[in-house]
């Protein structure tokens, strides 16, 4: 895998979702709030993640409908945190 989106999760963490991707080898794109373009933006990544406890269904639903014709990987969470995004990308064969 080479790319991941992450729609959801807290402004203050966007960093450090970017910084554990990059440890791993993997392009982030973090969306925390809701964008014009939005669909647009998400591209068909590999892994798609959404923190569900932290964003809209609007959100969701339109992430969803980006990739729905691609082959990508989507894993819901409820926890937006850190560790999370660990185990997430540790359970997909990707270590943290």
């Amino acid at each position: 895998m080479k790319n991941i989106v992450i729609v959801g999760g807290n402004d203050r963490m966007i960093r450090q979702y970017k910084d554990i991707c990059e440890g791993v080898g993997l392009n982030a794109k973090v969306f925390t709030q809701m964008r014009d373009g939005l669909k647009d933006k998400i591209g068909t990544p590999d892994l798609l993640v959404l923190f569900t406890g932290t964003t809209s269904h609007k959100m969701v639903r339109m992430a969803l409908s980006a990739t729905e014709s691609s082959d990508t990987v989507v894993v819901r969470s409820h926890s937006s945190s850190a560790s999370a995004l660990r185990n997430i990308l540790q359970n997909h064969a990707i270590s943290a």
